[in-house]
């Protein structure tokens, strides 16, 4: 085993902007933190998901808060600003996406136990107040990351992070 150096790992750029985007878009609602959602961006770079989608109060690139954590992923991943999360839920319902909620509610499932269909869209919401209730209702799904501490929940992007590299490997596994 090798350590790659940083040209190495530079190099494989050139070879990953070619790869298929994963038919998974992130919306972010009402995301309070620009650190969590240049973190958010981090992610779809490093999953290369289609798009993210904020909505709400989330903040827009270009944002200093987004770049520290981004690294530049808010220049290659696409994304779309929505006043209204439950509107572009419901069309993305329309459109054919699953539905699935990173939320704590009665019915959550662990976020492997779910055999997901894509095109999806993973929601996230507020650090605070989580997904609204609204979007919650429409949702085909609810997961969560299981706990074993002391505390009930893992930061927001850190989380979308745990369930998105499982929709990562269910897809991959669709060949």
């Amino acid at each position: 085993m090798q350590k790659l150096t940083h040209q190495e790992i530079l190099s494989s750029r050139t070879k990953n902007k070619n790869l298929e985007r994963l038919p998974v878009c992130l919306l972010a609602d009402n995301i309070r933190s620009l650190y969590n959602v240049g973190s958010l961006f981090r992610l779809a770079d490093g999953a290369r998901l289609e798009r993210i989608l904020l909505a709400g109060i989330t903040g827009t690139p270009p944002q200093l808060g987004i770049r520290k954590t981004a690294l530049g992923a808010d220049e290659c991943v696409p994304w779309e600003y929505h006043v209204d999360s439950v509107k572009l839920a419901k069309r993305l319902s329309n459109l054919g996406y699953q539905l699935v909620v990173l939320e704590h509610v009665d019915s959550a499932k662990i976020h492997w136990e779910i055999n997901y269909q894509f095109p999806l869209c993973l929601i996230v919401g507020n650090e605070v107040s989580g997904v609204r209730s609204e979007i919650v209702e429409l949702a085909d799904y609810a997961i969560e990351v299981p706990m074993k501490g002391e505390k009930n929940s893992l930061n927001v992007a850190m989380a979308a992070g745990v369930a998105v590299y499982e929709m990562v490997r269910q897809y991959a596994q669709l060949g």
